[in-house]
């Protein structure tokens, strides 16, 4: 959900990507569209705990009619004690829209000075402005093509000259489009390898080679999905370069903790964004089927991983190095298990199968 897509040319070398801001996927194709949302921020009042979103989960969460649901209900405040972060900058790729935005929210309302970057510099600028007027604490925009070795380098070097180096690094920019594996073209495979494998490789090398040189340590931080662990058909570029994305944080992990960084991983589930939902599931009825497979009866909201992010890259966190952590309400696990579709026997059919089994002799 929180990935840029790519409209059909892009399987005939067509490629047009869209990242986070942008309206719409441009190419031959009108079928795809980008499903990307825009997060809204809140304002507390003074005395009151700083909440992400002012219209609140009845808009970006299904009010969902699983029983369970009333179990899980998401909060919306920040969950660090205030000022977690004061004096730390924070770097966050993909920073303007979608999880990106409320990493850097969250982040920003605990007194770090938050880097966001991306392709699109308008929609970087008024994401910066937009949460520095709520936090009241400098966001800075630049803009980086992280697909790029140049531009990444670009990027690093003004980062350094207008916050300093990094505390923290998001590696947040992600493509992705669905298709048949037998439909890819060489160039469709090149174009999401090159933003989610390469591009957060470019990001975190040319950041930690600065990082080493100054002897500071940082932690790193990526975005990736549930199924960079199982693989998926029909995002097999995507599952792949994610997989990969996992397999750079731990290799890392082993070998740069000596220079004092860390290196973490989130699996985000399915997370509801509005303008995503809005697109892709307009009668609701593949939400519904989403929310039917998760456990706690519920869709995840953008915060809920932002604050598991700013626990991640917080000194409360410090010896948390090499993780890979899972938060989707336990879809992963309904999904991996062979009979847990079983949840659909009723009482009275459960009844007639134990009869059946106690019935039956020998093996």
């Amino acid at each position: 959900m929180a990935a840029a897509m790519i409209g059909r040319g892009a399987l005939r070398g067509n490629i047009s990507v869209r990242f986070p801001g942008t309206r719409r996927v441009k190419g031959r194709s009108r079928a795809t569209r980008a499903l990307w949302g825009r997060a809204f921020l809140g304002k507390a009042s003074p005395g009151e705990p700083f909440v992400f979103f002012s219209c609140g989960s009845n808009v970006l969460l299904q009010e969902s009619k699983v029983p369970q649901a009333a179990f899980f209900s998401p909060l919306q405040k920040v969950m660090l004690p205030p000022n977690s972060f004061q004096g730390k900058v924070a770097f966050v790729t993909g920073g303007g829209t979608g999880i990106g935005k409320g990493i850097t929210t969250a982040l920003s309302s605990l007194g770090a000075t938050c880097v966001i970057a991306s392709r699109k510099l308008d929609v970087l600028k008024g994401t910066a402005e937009e949460i520095s007027s709520k936090t009241g604490n400098k966001v800075h925009a630049i803009q980086c093509d992280v697909r790029d070795p140049a531009s990444v380098k670009n990027a690093v070097a003004q980062l350094i000259q207008v916050a300093g180096h990094p505390n923290v690094v998001i590696n947040n920019a992600a493509g992705n489009f669905i298709s048949p594996s037998e439909r890819l073209s060489p160039n469709a495979w090149k174009t999401i390898t090159d933003i989610v494998l390469n591009g957060s490789a470019f990001v975190t090398l040319e950041i930690g080679k600065e990082l080493i040189k100054v002897q500071k340590g940082a932690a790193f931080l990526c975005i990736t999905t549930i199924y960079a662990e199982s693989g998926s058909g029909f995002v097999m570029p995507s599952a792949s370069a994610k997989a990969g994305v996992e397999a750079m944080s731990k290799s890392l992990a082993a070998e740069w903790g000596k220079y004092g960084m860390r290196f973490n991983v989130i699996q985000p589930g399915p997370i509801k964004t509005k303008g995503a939902f809005s697109r892709l599931d307009p009668t609701g009825v593949f939400e519904k089927k989403m929310i039917e497979r998760i456990p706690c009866g519920r869709l995840g909201t953008v915060e809920e991983i932002a604050n598991l992010a700013a626990y991640l890259c917080s000194d409360y966190a410090s010896w948390i190095n090499g993780a890979v952590i899972r938060m989707d309400g336990g879809e992963y696990v309904f999904m991996a298990g062979e009979f847990n579709h079983l949840k659909e026997v009723t009482k009275e059919q459960w009844e007639v199968m134990e009869a059946m089994i106690r019935k039956t002799k020998g093996s």
